[in-house]
């Protein structure tokens, strides 16, 4: 779940169109810069990759979207979002030892970025708090969602923010409830599972031949439910990677499975190859509507799934490899 609202915000977003007529000019000051380069992107419609000097400053001027549009500025894997206008003029200044917490803008424009950095902040601490709420009953996690959307109104009425920028928040704040709505019914559905034998496949294995679920039995299987096409699917295979190689040798094998279409079967096989992608590599037989994924209610990938020796679900939507959790679950099981 960690950078969900992230995730979220510019996927809601990215569409906005972007009437690149004038200009915006950005003084940006990194104390602890991660890279040497930065990148100011919006959807797939603008990216700028800028050198960064070694006391962390750059300056630089381009075009922006007329009416008003959302950007990130991406130091390394950190990040932030700016809503950009022609015409403004911003100063930024932050510490990547404390990357969202430093965050300041002056200058034209800064109160809308300001809000957006305090809004950031605002969604990290809620979903810290998101684990215990999914332990909770519906009406307790419906309950928070509600108090989080009246704080998420709160933060923009009467606060003199841009009207383009507000009117694009307002129907966010509802969509992000149904989202965290549907997954705390993902997760409620997945605890149930837990326990349980699991339901089986039997998918073509990159390989050759087919491997089903029964082949694996008397070892843990930890399940990556992926497609080619899923950026954030694609970040976790380092981390996986990583893992499988922990792990190596020891009784438990790492099942990678591929919700593609079959018009991106080749892609696939090519991925695989390129990647350099470890464990058993599956294609599903239906991609979304495979039985196995629909057995898991999997809507939303990457899916992770952890099943014990005997067949039995231990986790039906296991932590990530990039997760710190996921060693500290495997290290008690895995011997």
């Amino acid at each position: 779940m960690k950078k969900a609202f992230i995730l979220f915000f510019v996927a809601i977003f990215s569409g906005f169109a972007q009437n690149t007529t004038n200009t915006v000019s950005l003084n940006v000051k990194i104390a602890n810069r991660f890279s040497d380069t930065i990148t100011i992107s919006s959807g797939r419609s603008f990216k700028q990759k800028v050198g960064i000097n070694k006391k962390g400053e750059f300056q630089t001027t381009f075009e922006a979207s007329k009416d008003g549009g959302l950007y990130r500025l991406n130091d390394g894997n950190e990040g932030t979002t700016m809503f950009l206008k022609n015409g403004y003029d911003l100063t930024l200044t932050l510490d990547t030892k404390d990357f969202d917490e430093t965050i300041v803008y002056k200058g034209k424009g800064a109160n809308e970025n300001n809000y957006l950095a305090k809004k950031a902040l605002s969604d990290e601490k809620f979903e810290m708090e998101l684990e215990a709420l999914f332990d909770a009953d519906e009406a307790t996690f419906k309950d928070a969602l509600a108090k989080k959307k009246a704080n998420d109104i709160s933060m923009i009425d009467g606060k003199g923010l841009d009207e383009t920028l507000v009117n694009m928040l307002r129907p966010s704040f509802d969509q992000e409830e149904k989202f965290l709505l549907d997954y705390y019914n993902q997760k409620v559905a997945a605890k149930k599972m837990e326990g349980i034998v699991s339901p089986s496949f039997d998918y073509e294995n990159h390989k050759g031949g087919k491997t089903k679920l029964e082949d694996l039995r008397g070892k843990y299987v930890y399940i990556d439910v992926w497609a080619t096409w899923c950026g954030p699917c694609i970040a976790e295979i380092p981390h996986l990677k990583k893992v499988e190689e922990k792990y190596h040798g020891k009784n438990i094998e790492f099942v990678s499975i591929s919700v593609d279409t079959e018009k991106d079967y080749e892609k696939w096989k090519k991925m695989v190859v390129s990647k350099e992608l470890g464990g058993i590599q599956l294609f599903a037989d239906k991609n979304w509507t495979s039985d196995f994924i629909k057995a898991y209610g999997i809507n939303a990938i990457p899916r992770f799934i952890l099943i014990g020796p005997d067949g039995k679900v231990i986790k039906a939507d296991a932590a990530r490899p990039s997760s710190a959790s996921l060693p500290e679950l495997l290290d008690g099981l895995v011997k």
